[in-house]
C-alpha cells in the first residue's frame, strides 16, 4: 500500500483509514430498551458475538453504565466465550450505543502524536437526550491518556458524526449533501460547503471532499455515508446499488453511482468503483429500516459484515472477500440489530495503533 499523502498546508492532523492498524475497537453497551423494542436481550447476545470475533485480533473497550449493567455484560461475555484479557470494561454513562457517531475520531498530528477529536454530538439533531454521549470523547481521551481537540470554525463548535464521513487516509473523504448541507438537519446552521471543507482540511488532513447526494431510505441519521459508499483501499470505493426500479432507493443510489464514477483521486486518476447489492427491504411495523451491506466494519485481520437472511448475503460477502483477501470476512446476523436503526459500523469506533 502506498504511503499517506502529505498533509495540506492548513492541516494539523491526519485521520487514518479504517484498514490501517488498530490499537483497539470502542463499543458502548446497549442498555436503552426503547432502541430495540422487545429485542434488547437478543441484541446483547449479538454484541457478545461481535466482541468474541473482534477480541481475537485487537483490544476491545466497552463503555458500560455502572451498577447492574456491568454484571449483565460479564454474564453475556462469559456465555459468548468472549471474555479475555483483550476485553476492557469502562464505567461510563451513555445515552445510546452508537459510538461511531458519539465517540471520538482519532487522528495523528504532524509529530505522530495521537489525538481524540471531540466533535459536538447532538443526537443527530433529533433527540433531546445527548449530554452523556457528548461527553464520551473526553472520557475516552482521559482513559487512554491522549489529548483532545474540539474542532471549531469562527468559534462555532462543529457537530459531526463518524458515520457521516469515510476517508482513504490519503486526503480523500466521502460524505453526503443530505447529511451536512440540508437546512432541515440543524447540525451546523452557520456552515456551508466551503466551511466544511476547511474544517476537514484542518482537522482531518482532507485535500478533496467527494460529495454524494442522499443516503438510503429509512436512515434515521438522514444521509450517513457509511450505509451507501465506503473506501476499501486508497483508490477503491465499494457502493451499494438497488436493482429493482420500483424500490424507493433505486433512483437515489443510481445518482450516487453516477457521481462516484465521475470522481477522481488527488492525481486526477479515476477511482475504481465496486458495486454491492442491497438486501430486500427490512421493516419494523410500517417503518423501513436502514439495512445495507455497506455498514461493514474493518478491524485488524477481520471484516465484519451485516447479513439479513437474504439471498444477497452470500453475494455481498463474496464481493467483500475479494476486496479484503488478507482479512477474514465474517457475516453477523443483523436482522434484530437493524431494528435500532444501525448495524456494525454504527456501533464501532476504531482507535488507530
Amino acid at each position: 500500500m502506498s504511503q499517506p499523502s502529505p498533509l495540506p498546508p492548513a492541516s494539523r492532523f491526519r485521520m487514518p483509514a479504517e484498514w490501517e492498524p488498530h490499537a483497539g475497537t470502542w463499543l458502548a453497551w446497549p442498555h436503552r430498551k426503547s432502541d430495540w423494542p422487545g429485542k434488547i436481550a437478543p441484541i446483547r447476545m449479538v454484541y457478545g458475538e461481535i466482541i468474541r470475533k473482534l477480541e481475537k485480533y485487537e483490544e476491545i473497550h466497552i463503555l458500560v453504565p455502572p451498577n447492574q449493567h456491568i454484571v449483565k455484560l460479564q454474564k453475556i461475555l462469559q456465555a459468548s466465550q468472549a471474555y479475555s484479557t483483550h476485553v476492557h470494561l469502562h464505567q461510563c454513562e451513555t445515552d445510546r450505543s452508537w459510538v461511531r457517531d458519539s465517540g471520538p475520531i482519532f487522528v495523528w498530528n504532524t509529530n505522530q502524536e495521537k489525538y481524540a477529536l471531540d466533535w459536538h454530538f447532538n443526537a443527530w439533531a433529533k433527540y433531546p437526550d445527548w449530554q452523556n454521549d457528548d461527553a464520551i470523547p473526553a472520557f475516552v481521551a482521559r482513559t487512554i491518556g491522549v489529548k483532545t481537540v474540539q474542532p471549531r470554525i469562527r468559534n462555532w463548535r462543529v457537530v459531526l458524526e463518524g458515520g457521516s464521513i469515510d476517508v482513504n487516509g490519503q486526503g480523500l473523504m466521502l460524505t453526503t449533501e443530505e447529511c451536512l448541507l440540508s437546512t432541515q438537519q440543524h447540525r451546523n446552521p452557520p456552515l456551508d460547503r466551503a466551511d466544511y471543507e476547511a474544517v476537514f482540511a484542518e482537522y482531518l488532513g482532507i485535500q478533496k471532499v467527494l460529495w454524494l447526494n442522499c443516503g438510503i431510505v429509512g436512515d434515521d441519521t438522514h444521509g450517513h455515508v457509511d450505509d451507501i459508499a465506503r473506501f476499501v483501499d486508497p483508490n477503491t470505493i465499494v457502493a451499494v446499488v438497488e436493482d429493482d426500479p420500483t424500490d424507493e432507493n433505486y433512483v437515489l443510489l443510481q445518482e450516487n453511482i453516477e457521481r462516484l464514477r465521475g470522481f477522481t483521486n488527488l492525481d486526477g486518476s479515476k477511482l475504481e468503483i465496486v458495486l454491492l447489492p442491497m438486501p430486500k427491504p427490512v421493516f419494523y411495523q410500517d417503518q423501513r429500516l436502514p439495512a445495507s451491506y455497506a455498514n461493514f466494519y474493518i478491524a485488524n485481520d477481520i471484516v465484519l459484515v451485516p447479513t439479513f437472511n437474504d439471498p444477497a448475503d452470500r453475494v455481498a460477502l463474496g464481493i467483500l472477500e475479494g476486496l479484503f483477501p488478507d482479512r477474514e470476512v465474517v457475516g453477523i446476523h443483523s436482522v434484530d440489530l437493524v431494528w435500532g436503526l444501525g448495524t456494525l459500523h454504527c456501533m464501532t469506533q476504531q482507535e488507530p495503533a
